[in-house]
């Protein structure tokens, strides 16, 4: 009797995009944007400047509203606010200055613990800082618990925001040019960070970037985002959907290469530095 091979199931859509549109006004964002986005992968997201690719991760947040169109989160209509569930980090470092960095990275549980004071006391307060402890040594601050912003490099900056984004242990990680004002040696230190997160803690990452290499170095899929269709007379007229779609395949690195001089020719972006593969 033959034997039957069966494959195994495709993992549902964390995230689903369906015929999403982002209108201000006269103004198109965004149009018939149509996406899953799968549990667990990288997505690296590219495209000139202006092509809605910051709109795009502000839809996922709840930042953002689609003006046509649904936005779900496990088959069901994405919260229309920020959540625990979803953490974000940005280019410009978003940590609290006058807060040290233990404080900065408690700062977001004390306020899930009391959401009227922000603050905790007894047994609560020392679970909350050993937790905070724990997430900063995953980041590489386990020695800079007591220093302030002010006192950091940029990329420790970077380091306890994104320390910060963990720590309510969200399913989705949002990065926004995370990495666009570092130096290029630190840069390359972030990428190992991130990487040893994502796969640690089992998260699911869309990082816009404007670097080519970076996103065919960090991703498991590359997305660009730019306009299909141009009107001279009305700029604003259309908007910028995704206009490529690349699965990566890391046994194929000639393959790799070649997606990525044709991501590069489509949306006109040059890599900045040299990002090994």
């Amino acid at each position: 009797m033959a034997q039957v091979l069966t494959m195994p199931p495709r993992p549902a859509a964390l995230l689903s995009f369906e015929e999403v549109w982002v209108e201000y006004g006269d103004k198109v964002v965004l149009e018939r944007v149509s996406l899953q986005i799968a549990p667990q992968s990288f997505v690296s997201i590219v495209g000139p400047s202006g092509a809605g690719k910051s709109t795009f991760l502000r839809l996922i947040t709840g930042q953002e509203q689609p003006t046509r169109g649904r936005v779900l989160m496990d088959g069901a209509p994405a919260c229309d606010e920020p959540g625990p569930e979803r953490g974000v980090v940005f280019q410009r470092y978003s940590v609290f200055p006058h807060l040290s960095a233990l404080d900065n990275v408690a700062f977001g549980l004390n306020c899930a613990g009391s959401p009227l004071l922000g603050r905790l006391f007894g047994a609560r307060r020392r679970a909350v800082r050993e937790e905070a402890a724990a997430m900063l040594e995953a980041v590489g601050l386990q020695d800079a618990r007591e220093i302030y912003p002010s006192q950091m490099s940029g990329g420790m900056q970077q380091r306890l925001a994104i320390a910060q984004a963990l720590v309510r242990h969200p399913r989705v990680l949002l990065l926004d040019e995370p990495f666009g004002a570092l130096d290029p040696g630190i840069r390359l230190d972030m990428h190992e960070l991130i990487l040893g997160l994502w796969q640690r803690h089992t998260l699911t990452i869309l990082m816009v970037t404007h670097d080519i290499k970076e996103a065919f170095k960090l991703g498991t899929r590359v997305l660009a985002f730019d306009k299909r269709r141009r009107d001279p007379q009305a700029p604003h007229r259309y908007g910028a959907t995704a206009v490529y779609d690349f699965l990566l395949d890391r046994k194929s690195p000639l393959g790799v290469l070649s997606e990525m001089e044709a991501v590069q020719d489509i949306v006109g972006i040059a890599p900045s530095f040299d990002v090994p593969l």
